[in-house]
């Protein structure tokens, strides 16, 4: 594993739809392999956090999406996997499509949770994400409120 030397900047968007429900996606790969995400990904050279939000709602489950407002910050550090990540979390707002899995080498699967069924093996970042849009009310399948 290369030596890490600084943090990098990825950036995750919480997308909803009408029943309420989020979309996660199930990590194939570190950091975090086999635990639920929300969309999101590194930012490229020159793009800005909005763009790479957008960019990878497109790439990863085939959204168009707009931004509504940034949710929350996480400095998400993983010593075990050499990881050191700053991800600001938006809440967005799908414009048009359907949700799919675009990414089968990187994503197990794409799927709507409801806000009371959520998988226990949430990552760090879309815990601290799902937290600050529910006002700190997180229900994982089969536990009580966290």
């Amino acid at each position: 594993m290369p030596e890490a030397s600084h943090p990098r900047v990825g950036v995750g968007v919480l997308l909803t739809d009408n029943l309420g429900r989020v979309l996660l996606t199930l990590r194939k790969r570190p950091p975090e392999a086999g635990c639920w995400s929300i969309v999101g990904g590194k930012v490229d050279f020159l793009e800005t956090l909005e763009q790479c939000a957008i960019r990878e709602a497109r790439e990863e489950v085939g959204l168009e999406i707009s931004l509504r407002s940034l949710l929350c910050v996480t400095d998400h550090c993983l010593p075990g996997e050499n990881q050191h990540w700053v991800s600001p979390a938006y809440l967005g707002q799908i414009v048009s499509g359907e949700a799919m899995n675009c990414e089968p080498g990187k994503t197990r699967e794409v799927r709507w949770f409801g806000l009371d069924q959520l998988p226990p093996n949430l990552t760090m970042t879309a815990r601290k994400t799902i937290r600050a849009y529910t006002g700190h009310r997180l229900h994982t399948a089969g536990s009580t409120a966290r």
